[in-house]
């Protein structure tokens, strides 16, 4: 299982949000290109980048942090945040993004996600769900800052995107999210049944390196890690070990 440390970027900040609130915000003092370096020298090949201003406003507003992460630090970057059109997706992708993440389009236009599928191709494009997790109920895909239904369920769209071909798909059970609280364990265990083919990348709850091992045992093909490692909750030296044990 992949680690891909987390970088939100807020008014050129490194920061993370707290279940997606922006008025739960902390701030660190890192500079993201800092940041960016110091995960590449502990051997950390992959960002997961997050424009948050982009997502806040619908346009992406940091194309040349991610840019910079690609070209000047030399790692691999997945991003997203603002992505309304193909042709936002396009320039993120000439700014040096390896994979363009796509969460509202997906999950409220997944029509128009399959055409970016098409011309994006299956192994640059990550359609991200937020869901709910409600007990005896199919989890519930959330857009717009998790305020919004999208009146789909997780399943169905993974099986509609899976059935065209789509790869990476990032799930994030929002009642986690910031919260070092440990991941939804069973709701990664229900995707890797039901969709073998889908490599679903795990986001939400990871606190400590415990947590990355019983997520291994999940079958996730990768895990989403972001204020678990700013916290110091977990260490550069534990992924390490942990990455040469798997």
């Amino acid at each position: 299982m992949e680690v891909i440390p987390a970088i939100d970027l807020l008014n050129r900040q490194c920061v993370r949000l707290y279940q997606g609130d922006f008025s739960r915000v902390t701030v660190y003092s890192t500079d993201p290109l800092e940041l960016a370096r110091r995960y590449r020298d502990a051997g950390l090949h992959r960002l997961h980048v997050v424009d948050l201003d982009g997502a806040r406003t619908g346009s992406p507003q940091n194309m040349e942090l991610i840019t910079a992460m690609a070209s000047q630090v030399g790692v691999a970057v997945q991003a997203g945040g603002g992505l309304r059109d193909i042709d936002r997706a396009l320039a993120l992708r000439a700014a040096g993004a390896d994979r363009v993440v796509v969460g509202s389009v997906a999950a409220e236009a997944p029509d128009t996600a399959l055409e970016w599928l098409d011309r994006l191709g299956p192994e640059h494009l990550v359609l991200a769900f937020d869901v709910r997790v409600i007990e005896n109920e199919d989890p519930a895909v959330l857009t717009r800052g998790w305020v919004k239904d999208s009146g789909s369920s997780l399943w169905s769209l993974l099986e509609r995107f899976c059935a065209r071909g789509a790869r990476h798909f990032l799930c994030t059970d929002i009642a986690q999210d910031g919260t070092l609280a440990g991941p939804n364990l069973d709701l990664y265990r229900a995707c890797s049944r039901r969709f073998p083919t889908a490599a679903v990348i795990a986001s939400g709850g990871v606190g400590s390196l415990a947590d990355l091992q019983q997520l291994a045992l999940t079958g996730a093909a990768a895990v989403v890690t972001g204020k678990a490692l700013l916290d110091g909750r977990l260490t550069l030296e534990e992924i390490r070990a942990f990455s040469r044990a798997a």
